[in-house]
């Protein structure tokens, strides 16, 4: 049975620009602490109260942004098996559970995304070159860095002691910031995208997230 994700996908966005907002608050902060310390021989003992704040403010919204971001994903895995069954390789409840298995949490749900998007193409088993997985590709690439990138740029701040390390620290979390931001735009993108094809294919009107 079909269910809109229509409104779902209004909260994803919701929550995503809200992180969009979030990383633009690190960029600033990031920016301060690296004129800082590249202006103080010691900041033994330092910490900056708009870097950490955010940190703090990121950790709040990422988990109900990844709970709410994976029930749209898995309602619109479901659409999909109605619209093209045959397209997809094991049920449903992947679309949940990708996420959580190690090391394949990395393509797994791409995988899932991608079976997704071709069964709700207007013709799933054509060719697909008006709604080409372009944009799954290249949010999916750009998250991965994200993530990934993330770390190390946490890692590196977070150890940091002298004033050159607090300007590396910094300059790597304003780096990761931008990066997350561009990954949360397509994200959105790639929500509004492809809850915009379901609605479509599903009543034949254009769609309210348009």
């Amino acid at each position: 049975m079909l269910r809109n994700p229509v409104g779902l996908s209004y909260a994803v966005v919701a929550l995503l620009a809200a992180m969009v907002l979030s990383d633009v608050f690190l960029v600033l902060s990031g920016l301060d602490v690296w004129l800082l310390a590249a202006d103080s021989p010691d900041m033994t003992g330092f910490s900056h109260r708009g870097v950490d704040a955010t940190t703090w403010v990121q950790a709040l919204l990422s988990l109900p942004t990844q709970i709410v971001f994976i029930i749209w994903f898995f309602r619109v895995r479901r659409n999909a098996g109605v619209f093209a069954p045959d397209l997809h390789r094991g049920g449903p409840g992947w679309a949940i559970g990708a996420w959580f298995v190690p090391i394949a949490q990395f393509w797994w749900p791409r995988s899932v995304a991608a079976g997704t998007w071709r069964a709700s193409r207007r013709d799933p088993y054509g060719d697909g070159k008006e709604e080409s997985l372009a944009l799954l590709n290249w949010w999916w690439a750009v998250w991965i860095v994200s993530v990934l990138f993330g770390a190390f740029a946490s890692a590196v701040y977070d150890d940091a002691d002298r004033a050159d390390e607090f300007w590396a620290g910094a300059g790597l979390l304003v780096a990761w910031a931008a990066l997350d931001i561009v990954a949360a735009v397509l994200a959105i993108l790639f929500v509004r995208r492809l809850t915009s094809m379901q609605h479509t294919k599903a009543t034949g009107m254009i769609p309210a997230a348009q």
